[in-house]
């Protein structure tokens, strides 16, 4: 008997995240996770504590310096942040 409705498992599993809306959490922590990988290796050495908030990524700095830098291009990194999560999950960026 062959069965029309059959979804792959994968499928499944992510609408199963998305009616529980835990698939956009997920997502803020691979954001957290790929800090690194966006700005770099010396910038995430100087970088203590990300979170992310209401749409808000919060990152706290070691350096004034590196801070005055990333405020500078603040709107190229929500960009790459957001094509990285291939949705609009990040609106501003608070750099303490």
């Amino acid at each position: 008997m062959k069965r029309s409705n059959t979804e792959s498992i994968a499928e499944v599993i992510r609408q199963y995240l998305q009616e529980l809306q835990i698939d956009r959490k997920l997502k803020e922590v691979g954001l957290t996770s790929e800090w690194e990988e966006i700005v770099g290796k010396i910038i995430a050495s100087k970088t203590e504590k990300i979170t992310i908030r209401d749409g808000v990524m919060y990152v706290h700095i070691r350096s004034s310096v590196v801070k005055s830098e990333l405020m500078m291009i603040r709107e190229e990194l929500v960009r790459a942040l957001n094509e990285k999560a291939g949705e609009e999950l990040i609106k501003g960026i608070v750099f303490k």
